[in-house]
């Protein structure tokens, strides 16, 4: 670490820890990557609001949650969801110790480069394909295996890391949020143990603040050691009612603010607002094509695999009053690592 980036931290911490109201609550200085607007000040109106002593609306620190669904909100999920990416790539691994899977389906398509026709079969395809590549092994070794992955895994349409794929417009969320108190989660219908192993590397949540689905897992001792070992069974499906569930379950406290992007986020956006106090839901929709993708009510692309914002989706933020972001219009910059005009 340099002298320079000691002192500058120091400067930071000394600033935030004695000066309350300054610790990044000016969002000028902490939402860079947003353009001027509706949306961004809805934040930062929202944050002043719950955070202030003197406010009508001052929520205390311990009930300051916030929860952000994954896929589409915080990073990329298209052409495909990047776990399913993971997964196809498990197929091919694992492919020399299933010979049967040349004849059988879902995998004889995905050995043979189809995924179109791999995905036919729907849900179960999916279902299918995730369990038999995501068990059979014991916890540890899934981490491992995710960490690996991860660390070299590209997208297919820019070639670049999948976690170069975050979004940079909500990593300031997440990090302005977290300089007020908020403690952020992640509640996606992704798996926790996909996310876990990098969620605190990108987005400085730790692995006990992620809530996914799951499959089911059973304790063995291996070799002498106590493992937890992961079945081709589902345990949960944190997605649409699932995510409330989830958040009740795995958090115990009812949101105050709630970030996610398709009709698979309603129901958390729903419960979020519930909460007796002042409240604050956010949907993202994907409207640049050119920097990112565009798809949703009146994008002129078919329904997405994953992460439709459908129009009766629109019409609900729109009664509810919550704020949408048009990515094209309110985002700068869309990617962490990408230099954008």
């Amino acid at each position: 670490m340099s002298l320079l980036y000691r002192q500058v931290s120091i400067a930071v911490f000394l600033l935030t820890a004695f000066s309350p109201i300054a610790s990044i609550s000016h969002a000028d200085d902490a939402l860079p990557s947003w353009n001027d607007g509706p949306v961004k000040q809805s934040i930062i109106t929202f944050v002043e609001k719950v955070t202030k002593a003197d406010s009508p609306d001052f929520v205390p620190v311990a009930e300051r949650i916030a929860v952000f669904d994954n896929d589409g909100t915080l990073w990329c999920e298209q052409p495909l969801p990047v776990q399913l990416y993971f997964a196809l790539d498990r197929v091919k691994a694992l492919a020399p110790q299933h010979p049967e899977w040349k004849t059988e389906e879902p995998y004889a398509s995905i050995l043979k480069g189809d995924v179109k026709q791999a995905l036919t079969g729907g849900k179960k395809a999916l279902l299918q394909i995730v369990a038999s590549t995501h068990a059979g092994m014991t916890t540890d070794e899934f981490d491992k295996t995710v960490s690996d992955w991860i660390a070299t895994a590209k997208h297919p349409t820019t070639g670049k890391n999948f976690l170069d794929m975050t979004y940079q417009p909500m990593l300031e969320v997440l990090t302005y949020l977290r300089a007020n108190n908020f403690k952020t989660f992640i509640v996606s219908g992704g798996g926790i143990e996909f996310m876990r192993p990098w969620a605190a590397q990108v987005y400085g949540i730790p692995p006990e603040q992620v809530v996914g689905s799951s499959l089911k897992t059973q304790f063995e001792v291996r070799d002498g050691k106590a493992v937890l070992v992961r079945l081709a069974e589902v345990n949960f499906i944190d997605d649409k009612e699932g995510k409330p569930v989830g958040i009740n379950q795995h958090i115990g406290r009812r949101p105050i603010a709630a970030f996610g992007n398709s009709d698979g986020d309603r129901q958390m956006l729903e419960y979020t607002q519930g909460h007796s106090g002042t409240t604050f839901q956010l949907l993202v929709m994907h409207t640049d094509a050119k920097r990112e993708f565009a798809y949703g009510p009146t994008r002129g692309m078919r329904t997405p695999l994953v992460g439709a914002f459908t129009e009766e989706l629109e019409e609900v933020a729109g009664k509810q009053g919550w704020a949408v972001v048009d990515m094209k219009k309110d985002w700068k910059t869309i990617f962490r690592t990408t230099t954008e005009e």
